[in-house]
């Protein structure tokens, strides 16, 4: 099930979808790139930052905006309209 719960400004939309799109660029990367290879210390490290950060945005928005929330559940956003969507399992 997919609920609105809010929305975002362009301009943090634009930060999320910056992380996202870092995110799975690491993770195709993570795919090909080997411990041997030089940069896999690198790799490695920035998956765990930019896993950070991305956790950080979404707990900084729900503060903000305070949605609600799930313990089933997690937010998605629609990254045309600035939707922010409560998805669970009823």
């Amino acid at each position: 099930m997919k609920k609105t719960v809010g929305k975002v400004t362009t301009e943090e939309k634009d930060m999320i979808l910056s992380l996202f799109e870092r995110r799975n660029s690491l993770t195709e990367l993570a795919k090909i790139i080997t411990a041997d290879d030089a940069i896999y210390e690198k790799m490695i490290s920035d998956i765990t930052s930019t896993n950070a950060k991305f956790q950080q945005w979404w707990n900084d928005m729900a503060e903000k905006y305070r949605w609600e929330g799930s313990e089933n559940g997690h937010w998605e956003i629609n990254f045309e309209t600035n939707e922010i969507y409560l998805c669970y399992q009823d």
